[in-house]
């Protein structure tokens, strides 16, 4: 159990960075959108170990020789944009409809929720395919994975949207290289224990 709780939060590390840098960059981060976000993150931590789980070892040399060069092309490209949008110079009308505006990195978006969720838990496929070469059950460990996550996600906005009110307009700078960062680390980390 415990050695679960800590894969737990080892997987959930990378979600938690997203989930700082988007309460640092997002402006008025309302308590629903970090909720929805934070499920999101959660559900993909308890899906993916149950996906790899199921798996198993036909497909393993597949999904290791390739996943994280999709991890870390889609954190990159959602990086790239964050930093592309941090850099442009902002609108001065407000958004039709007069809410809040919308950009393309912003986890508001349920399109950018599911790129990010899926490319922060990819990691956790491998879990589930070690879970299936062991011959271990999958579904307690795989919920226990997807609350921690939640529960760490959770804590992520409100620690990032303390800091963002703290030091303002260059934040989603940060935030998107921190998505970059993690990207690289992803592949850096495969590419070391290879």
């Amino acid at each position: 159990m415990f050695s679960i709780v800590l894969i737990g939060l080892s997987l959930s590390m990378d979600a938690l960075a997203v989930s700082i840098s988007s309460g640092i960059s997002i402006r008025n981060l309302r308590p629903f959108h970090a909720l929805r976000a934070s499920f999101f993150f959660g559900l993909f931590q308890f899906i993916m170990p149950v996906a790899g789980w199921y798996l198993g070892q036909t497909f393993t040399a597949y999904i290791a020789a390739y996943d994280h060069w999709i991890a870390f092309g889609l954190l990159a490209f959602i990086g790239g944009k964050m930093l592309k949008e941090a850099l442009e110079p902002k609108k001065t009308a407000p958004p039709e409809g007069g809410g809040p505006e919308k950009t393309k990195t912003d986890i508001r978006s349920l399109g950018t929720l599911f790129t990010l969720a899926l490319a922060t838990s990819i990691d956790a496929l491998a879990i589930g395919l070690s879970f299936s070469i062991l011959s271990r059950d999958i579904w307690g460990p795989a919920a226990l994975i997807g609350g921690i996550t939640f529960a760490v996600c959770l804590t992520g906005f409100e620690f990032g949207r303390r800091i963002g009110l703290v030091f303002g307009k260059w934040a989603q700078s940060v935030g998107g290289l921190v998505l970059i960062g993690i990207g690289l680390k992803i592949v850096l980390e495969h590419l070391l224990t290879a």
